[in-house]
């Protein structure tokens, strides 16, 4: 019989500010090693005499184990608690950054990134468990918190690798990814000493959700399904549009928009967290803003097309912006959905289902500019990923309505 775990109420003293600095940092801990490749990775080419199609192979690697390790995460959190989990997937990230420092060849760098990757699949299926656990009656706020933090995870690397890090490492690529992994070695121990419960081990089995708890996702729930294809929508649209807004900005002959665009695209997100962290306890839930943002997503996706100049760029931001939202609430549903003892697995279902999809979507719009010759028909599949979104969005309420009660 599950059970609402020990660690689940508030926590004394109603205080916030503990539970609000791990689950941010533990957000930026979860990207911060995995974006450190882009801005290396000219280095780690000539170095390492790479051929492209290895280069799209390092690339691809991170979203693959995403979803194919979502249910390693579920167990190892059923196993060992989610604030372990965490702790495991922290110096796992940063010893496979640190390992591809030392690669000496493009298998090491591949199996490094694979460890790295693991580390970061087996944190995600934790964080909504740990906002469940930690606030319990903030589940929007806290999961605005954490993706606030992998947000600011992702641009941090890119933003500051070239021109800081660098120069301090002697313009050294491999001596930068061991800097880089030095952050998530302190997140992990902060995590370690500072996590309610982390050095107690009765507490340790209550933050496992429930000792001895289920840990595969139930494949056969229609809800699994409904949020992990909405979630889907939103991984895919992020995804392909960064892949493609290069060479298609490249083929209109509009060359010069691809740095302000990809950087609008993934900028804009961060307003998104930030209004989120205000407003998100009183809209997760409902169905109208999973429909807006699919909405917006799709005129985004027009204005892309359709525009020029700087319509295209304030096109791409909006966009980061519809799909930083999305993500956010989505996020946020596993903890409302389920029993205390099963949002790791909820989760799991659904990181597998929309990480399968950021696989497959950028295929498929490849194939469709292939097959065309037209490069807007890159695009298309990108368009069905948001009707999805847009169509599935009725459904949420009526899964939380269906959530089943703690026994």
């Amino acid at each position: 019989m599950d059970s609402a775990p020990a660690l689940s109420r508030p926590l004394p003293g109603g205080g916030l500010l503990r539970p609000v600095l791990l689950l941010w940092t533990a957000g930026i801990g979860l990207r911060l090693t995995i974006l450190t490749v882009p801005p290396l990775i000219k280095l780690i080419h000539d170095d390492l005499a790479l051929t492209e199609t290895e280069v799209g192979i390092l690339s691809a690697l991170p979203p693959v184990l995403f979803a194919l390790a979502a249910v390693a995460g579920s167990l190892l959190i059923a196993r060992l608690g989610a604030i372990l989990a965490v702790i495991a997937g922290l110096f796992a990230t940063a010893a496979g950054c640190a390992l591809r420092g030392a690669a000496p060849d493009f298998a090491v760098l591949c199996a490094a990134t694979i460890l790295a990757g693991l580390g970061v699949a087996v944190m995600q299926p934790a964080m909504p468990a740990l906002v469940r656990t930690w606030l319990p009656e903030r589940i929007g706020f806290g999961t605005a918190v954490w993706t606030n933090g992998l947000l600011i995870g992702e641009i941090i690397p890119v933003a500051l690798t070239i021109p800081v890090v660098l120069p301090l490492v002697g313009g050294s690529w491999r001596l930068a990814f061991a800097a880089w992994a030095l952050p998530a070695v302190i997140v992990a121990v902060m995590f370690l000493r500072a996590a309610p419960g982390a050095a107690q081990p009765a507490a340790r089995a209550a933050a496992a959700t429930t000792k001895g708890s289920r840990f595969m996702p139930d494949w056969g729930s229609p809800v699994v399904w409904r949020l992990g294809l909405m979630f889907g929508a939103t991984n895919a649209t992020y995804f392909s549009t960064n892949a493609f807004i290069p060479d298609y900005l490249q083929g209109l002959g509009e060359a010069a928009l691809i740095g302000p665009a990809l950087s609008a695209l993934n900028i804009g997100q961060l307003p998104a967290s930030f209004v989120l962290l205000a407003c998100a306890g009183r809209v997760t839930g409902k169905a109208w803003p999973y429909a807006a943002c699919g909405a917006l997503s799709l005129a985004c996706v027009a204005g892309i097309l359709l525009g020029h100049g700087v319509v295209i760029v304030a096109a791409a931001g909006a966009l980061g912006f519809s799909c930083a939202a999305s993500l956010i609430l989505l996020l946020s549903l596993p903890p409302l959905v389920t029993a205390p003892a099963d949002t790791h697995r909820m989760t799991a279902g659904m990181l597998t289902i929309s990480y399968s999809c950021a696989v497959v979507v950028p295929v498929l719009s490849g194939l469709s500019w292939d097959a065309s010759g037209i490069p807007a028909m890159a695009f298309v599949p990108i368009g069905v990923c948001n009707f999805l979104l847009t169509g599935l969005a009725s459904t949420v309420p009526a899964a939380l309505k269906s959530r089943p009660r703690a026994r």
